[in-house]
This record gives structure tokens, sequence and C-alpha cells, in this order.
């Protein structure tokens, strides 16, 4: 795979220009990130589905939280039918900066990302589903036939997230931009091989990596801080510690998003944070880090920023993503 990110902050319109140029530019997978406070990920979708033409669609991605996960088997279910078979799903836990806006922060956990994962796989296979865990639903299923198969991407970067996607999902959107980062989770996916589950086929461990390119490499690295701060707040202990950057400036960061003050977050980004948490810089600096997390990545999707002119960026960060693979 080769995908990238596309991000609602922008107006539809413009989502899916970007998304048609990153066709013509040779990505192969659009993810359109969903948070509440952008704007609706599945409106994207549905306008690139028609947009497009051979490129998978889908969030990338989505909580069990904000929406009843029978609900968003169906979204992603209208997804494939627009797109003549084109969906695929990327589910995780959530943001906890933002999910903490909604009070649902204490709820992230594996369990129900597998929960909601399993039980739209049922729904998508025609099944009638009564489930009661993480959530209840009784007797459902869609009316309507789902074009498929729905390759299903877990978005995670704990151990147990790593491991229960490589044993039960398509893949893992391992949210890291670093080479020990990437080499820390081949680690775990090989743990979670061992217990794959029978009848599944070849596992996708992809980078879902931080990128800003540009020509001019400090431009690339200011662009950066945005995505950077929502990283670093959502970071677990364990990965500040791998980069050795400071918790409590990661923890006043995710303060200052959650309360909206995102001048303060970003400001309060670090050089050590932007080298440990986007790959930022001109195009051969991007290209030979990219080639350093594909010595441990099966493939990459380029996250947001992508640099200071979106258009140009998508072009320069499939340049380096083609210098990256060709050595």
């Amino acid at each position: 795979m080769f995908g990238i990110e596309l991000t609602p902050e922008h107006p539809i319109d413009r989502v899916v220009d970007l998304g048609t140029t990153a066709e013509a530019a040779g990505y192969d997978t659009l993810f359109v990130s969903s948070h509440y406070n952008n704007r609706s990920p599945f409106a994207a979708l549905s306008r690139l589905a028609a947009a497009t033409d051979e490129v998978r669609l889908g969030p990338g991605v989505v909580n069990p939280l904000e929406r009843h996960p029978v609900t968003l088997a169906g979204e992603v279910a209208t997804v494939a039918e627009a797109s003549d078979g084109r969906a695929v799903f990327g589910i995780g836990p959530g943001d906890p900066s933002t999910l903490g806006n909604l009070g649902l922060a204490d709820d992230r956990g594996l369990r129900s990302v597998l929960e909601a994962f399993k039980v739209a796989q049922k729904l998508w296979d025609g099944e009638r589903v009564t489930h009661d865990g993480t959530f209840e639903a009784t007797d459902a299923g869609l009316n309507f036939d789902v074009p498929g198969p729905i390759p299903t991407y877990v978005g995670g970067e704990g151990p147990h997230m790593c491991k229960m996607a490589a044993k039960h999902a398509d893949g893992l959107l391992f949210n890291g931009s670093h080479p020990a980062d990437l080499r820390w989770a081949r680690e775990q996916v090989e743990d979670g091989l061992t217990d794959r589950l029978d009848g599944l086929g070849a596992f996708d461990l992809a980078a879902y990596a931080s990128v800003s390119v540009a020509a001019d490499a400090e431009v690339a690295r200011d662009v950066a801080r945005p995505p950077v701060a929502f990283i670093a707040a959502g970071a677990a202990p364990p990965v500040l510690a791998r980069h050795d950057l400071d918790a409590d400036r990661a923890a006043e960061i995710g303060d200052a998003i959650g309360t909206g003050d995102f001048e303060t977050a970003f400001d309060l980004v670090t050089p050590a944070m932007i080298d440990a948490f986007c790959i930022a810089g001109t195009v051969d600096t991007v290209a030979d880090r990219l080639a350093a997390v594909l010595d441990h990545a099966d493939s990459v999707v380029v996250g947001s920023p992508l640099g200071p002119d979106l258009d140009e960026a998508i072009d320069l960060a499939a340049t380096a993503h083609a210098r990256a693979t060709d050595r």
C-alpha cells in the first residue's frame, strides 16, 4: 500500500481536489481522518468515490465511541457501494485529546475496537447480529448488499493493539514516523502473528507517518508543528521515553489542545518532537527517512501535514517514496 491521509479541516471541495491529485500521483489508498471538530469524513469519502476511479477509500481512522459501531459499519458499507467495492476500514481507539471534549477519553480501549470491526465484518457478510459487550445490538442488519471484501486496518501504537491487529485484522496503521518506533512495532506484530487466525491473508504493517515535505526544509519543519502537537499529546509514556522527550511538556500540549488553545499547543512543540514524530524536510531527507522506516514497515501512509503547499507536497512525497523504494 502507498496511501495518503486527507484531513477534512479543509472544505470538502478542496479535499476532493487533493484526492484526485493524489490518485494521479500514484497513491493507491486515500484515508480521510476523523475528528468531531472537522468536517465529516464520510461526506468527503462519498464525494471522493464519485471523483476517483481506482484508489481505495476509507476513514483513517474512526473510533467506535462517537458513532454506534453498527451505524459505523453501515457508513463504511455505503462507501463500498458508492465506490464499486473500493472501501477500506480504518478503525482505532480515537484521539484522546478530542475525545476528552466529548467525555469519552476514559472509554478508549482495545476491546471496543475489536468488537466493532468483528461485528462490522458479520454485517458486511449479510448476517444479522446480536451483541452484548462494549456496545449492544439486537438482531441488527444492513438492508443492502455490500460489495467486498472490505480490508480492516487497526489504527494504534500500543503493544496490545499491535498484537491484536496482527491476530485479527488485515493491517495495522501504526502512528509512527521514526525507524525506532517501526522497529518496535514490527516486534509486536511478529509476536501477534504467531496467533493469527486461520483464513486471513497477508498482514500489512503500514507506517501511518506524519510527513512534511518542501524545497525549504525549515518551512517544512515549521508546518509540522500542528500534527506533531497532537501526536505528542497522545503518545504513551514508553514512546516519549524512547525518544527522550519531556512527558510533562507533552501533557501541557494535550491540555492546551483540549481547551482549544492551539497556538499555545503548537508553540510548545520542540525540535526533538518534530524529529521523533514527523518526517520533515526536503525530498532527499524525506526519501532517506522513508527508506529507513520501510526497513521495518511493509508500507506507508503519508499523513498530515504533507507540506506548506498541499498540491506540491502530494507530488513531492510521491517522488520521495519512489526514491525510497527504488534502492
